[in-house]
């Protein structure tokens, strides 16, 4: 059930990370929210084992979003050489 709630978290995480990131989009909404679960997945099981926080608190959700945005970078630097 964690992981579906970090999911959840994750497409909430994306669709904020989306409305930080300036500039232009080149991916759809549902790519979007694919890199907001990823990064939140991400973020959420990297913070919890370099202790930065545990399950459950609010943090993580700072985390997700943190690392949603940086996976939209990542995308779109990687989008944008093609």
């Amino acid at each position: 059930m964690h992981l579906v709630w970090t999911i959840c978290i994750g497409f909430l995480a994306g669709v904020i990370a989306r409305w930080i990131s300036p500039g232009r989009h080149a991916f759809g909404f549902f790519l979007t929210a694919a890199l907001g679960v990823a990064g939140a997945v991400l973020a959420t099981y990297v913070g919890q084992a370099l202790h930065w926080y545990s399950a459950g608190e609010s943090t993580g959700f700072v985390g997700a979003v943190c690392g949603a945005v940086v996976l939209l970078a990542l995308g779109r630097l990687l989008a944008g050489k093609r």
